[in-house]
């Protein structure tokens, strides 16, 4: 079987620019540390299993709509911050051409390019001044001005995957348990699968990235229901 080359394939990278990847891992990891803090921390406290309930659903309500919204407004104010740059770069290029192209022939000979070399593909650029503007923008502010994430995109996907996270630790006394130990696993297991999921786009181990997870959220617990159970209504676990 023949090899081909990575640069003649279509889509040989994933889509790291999509703006949904970053805020659905995030939420999700949020979500499961979140709620399972919060089980372990009330129950902790040795309050019923329905107060349990009444505090993970609170959570989920309120920590997905938080994380949707943070999430619109911080993609969105970055969109925009680029919108601003872009509009202040357009406005160099025509007052200032000659100044920008040997700007950018400066940037690529610091790389290494030789100046005539450089000079002329300054002013081959320039020559195009909506590709002017879009090397420009790469060049010297290291982004895609036709390329930015979609802050609708980051805000579904953060909203979703926290309240599916929140879910899980829930899922026991949902249907009818009413051990916390119960819940708190089946929260570490939900910790540790999104931790392996994740290593599949970012090629770490899966086993170590679900490890990785499966500790942090052990530590949130922890601390919480240390918390709890010395300021709570009564002890011990159910």
């Amino acid at each position: 079987m023949t090899d081909t080359p990575a640069a003649l394939r279509e889509a040989h990278h994933a889509d790291v620019s999509g703006g949904w990847l970053r805020p659905a891992v995030f939420g999700a990891m949020d979500g499961l540390v979140t709620n399972i803090a919060l089980i372990a921390g009330v129950g902790g406290g040795g309050v019923s299993p329905r107060s349990v309930v009444l505090t993970g659903t609170a959570g989920l309500v309120a920590g997905a709509i938080s994380m949707g919204l943070g999430e619109y407004t911080s993609v969105r104010s970055a969109n925009e911050q680029v919108a601003a740059e872009v509009a202040k770069e357009r406005r160099e290029l025509e007052r200032h051409p000659e100044a920008e192209a040997r700007e950018l022939a400066d940037a690529w000979v610091a790389r290494g390019l030789p100046r005539d070399l450089a000079t002329q593909v300054a002013e081959a650029v320039r020559a195009n001044p909506e590709e002017a503007l879009r090397v420009h923008v790469r060049e010297e502010l290291g982004v895609d001005p036709d390329d930015q994430p979609s802050p609708w995109a980051a805000a579904i996907s953060s909203f979703i995957c926290f309240s599916i996270g929140a879910l899980v630790p829930l899922l026991p006394y949902l249907l009818g348990f009413t051990s916390l130990w119960l819940a708190l696993g089946v929260g570490g297991v939900g910790l540790f699968l999104a931790g392996a999921i994740v290593a599949r786009f970012t090629y770490r181990a899966w086993w170590s990235s679900g490890l990785r997870q499966l500790l942090l959220g052990a530590l949130a617990a922890g601390a919480t229901y240390l918390i709890g159970a010395l300021i709570g209504v009564g002890g011990g676990i159910g």
